[in-house]
């Protein structure tokens, strides 16, 4: 049972008394499933003055918005000890919060270092340039290939010494590209993309992102695109051309978080075995019960994604405590306020805080953790429930923590336990990069 002090603690600290902390039939039923607590090694309760202030300042804010306390998931967690809590245990509508469900299911299965092969091979003989035969592509389901990537591969069948294909491009099983899963679409695009020639204005944008000096691909193929289920469906002898390796899982979920990438997300839980295995996956490694994180995909479309918030807490960090050992941290996977845009562009966040956002058209959702001085990392996780306006909800979870970090001081500089690694600045580690197209000699 917890303290009976710890009551009378939370009652001092109510700034709003029409909004209490926890009912006390929901007081009770936690004291009485304090178990978790033994049993799952979870961080114990101690309640902090200073973040039960602030958090009520938020619900009752949302209050005024017409979100009732119910309606609002709060979880405030430093070390090893949960700050303050509201709705803490209950699974709610996460949105895109369920990306970090995929994210340490990811990690836990794979590890940072797992990258998908795209095979490109060819049905006939290359002379003086030119392939008298069918250029044929088989992808691992890479999430994350995009103009850059195929302007790169384009640049490596020119030094293989293709510049034209008299034949068809043949898309083999799941090849996905720009986000579009319809393999016989994303084979356009690459076909497309193959031959500066033919790009279009978007593809010039993206190729000016690569380095000065990056060539210009021109692979022209005289054919159509056309899908196969598998490489023997083709009924003819094919021969390995260009070995092509997509970035890193890191930087991947890096990518996908940033943007929250729906597309990515749910080939990256299909790939783990779906929404059901993601779950399973990510409550073991986070150590949290089973029954506090719901998922029906590895996206967040839907709210029937349900996870608690004490739940999104303890997977980021398991997630830090894994990297750490990597000399990595949650800066490496997820977006950082003041270094990365993506969804956190409109955002007036604590600078180096690392987040995740989430929206729905009822859901609002923010989770990660903030460095202070006087309580190095917090971690916290928000989810607001209701039809008020979106930028409204958005600032009101900002405000939040930003009193947070006023409180508990600005740590100057951002611990290296939030600094980014040196990954992102190795030159395979970019888009586009020429190093991950390996030509094979035959």
């Amino acid at each position: 049972m917890l303290p009976l002090l710890i009551f009378s603690f939370l009652a001092q600290w109510l700034p709003y008394p029409q909004l209490q902390v926890l009912h006390s039939t929901e007081l009770a039923a936690w004291s009485a499933d304090s178990s978790w607590i033994q049993e799952l090694g979870q961080p114990q309760a101690a309640p902090d003055p200073e973040a039960i202030a602030v958090m009520q300042q938020h619900l009752a804010a949302l209050n005024s918005l017409g979100l009732p306390q119910t309606n609002n998931g709060i979880w405030i967690q430093s070390g090893n000890l949960i700050l303050a809590e509201n709705q803490g245990t209950t699974p709610l509508p996460a949105a895109s919060l369920t990306k970090i469900a995929t994210t340490l299911a990811a990690l836990s299965t794979w590890g940072p270092d797992r990258d998908f092969e795209t095979l490109v091979s060819t049905t006939g003989s290359i002379e003086s340039g030119v392939l008298q035969g069918d250029l044929v592509i088989q992808s691992s389901a890479d999430p994350f290939f995009v103009w850059e990537e195929a302007i790169a591969l384009g640049n490596a069948l020119n030094q293989a010494g293709i510049n034209q294909v008299n034949g068809n491009l043949v898309i083999v099983g799941n090849f996905v590209m720009n986000f579009q899963t319809e393999p016989a679409i994303a084979g356009e695009l690459l076909k497309q993309s193959l031959n500066s020639e033919q790009w279009s204005p978007e593809i010039q944008t993206q190729y000016l992102t690569l380095p000065n000096g990056t060539a210009s691909p021109r692979v022209v193929i005289t054919g159509s695109v056309q899908t196969v289920p598998t490489v023997e469906a083709i009924g003819k002898p094919t021969t390995l051309l260009v070995r092509h390796t997509s970035l890193q899982m890191a930087e991947i979920l890096k990518a996908m978080n940033i943007y929250s990438n729906n597309v990515m997300a749910e080939m990256i839980a299909q790939d783990i075995g779906g929404a059901k295995e993601v779950s399973l996956r990510a409550a073991k490694a986070a150590n949290v019960p089973v029954d506090e994180i719901r998922l029906i995909n590895g996206s967040g479309l839907g709210e029937e994604n349900q996870i608690s918030p004490r739940a999104v807490c303890a997977m980021l960090v398991k997630i830090q405590r894994y990297l750490e050992p990597l000399d990595m941290n949650v800066a490496d996977i997820f977006p950082v306020m003041g270094r990365d845009r993506g969804t956190l562009s409109r955002r007036q966040l604590p600078l180096g805080a690392a987040v995740k956002t989430g929206t729905l058209n009822a859901v609002s959702s923010l989770a990660g953790v903030v460095p202070t001085r006087d309580r190095d990392l917090v971690w916290f996780t928000i989810i607001n429930l209701g039809n008020a306006d979106l930028d409204a909800l958005h600032d009101q979870q900002d405000v939040l923590l930003q009193r947070l970090k006023q409180q508990w001081g600005d740590p100057n500089p951002i611990p290296p336990a939030l600094t980014p690694s040196a990954r992102a600045g190795r030159e395979a580690n970019r888009l586009g990069a020429p190093s991950r197209n390996e030509i094979v000699k035959n």
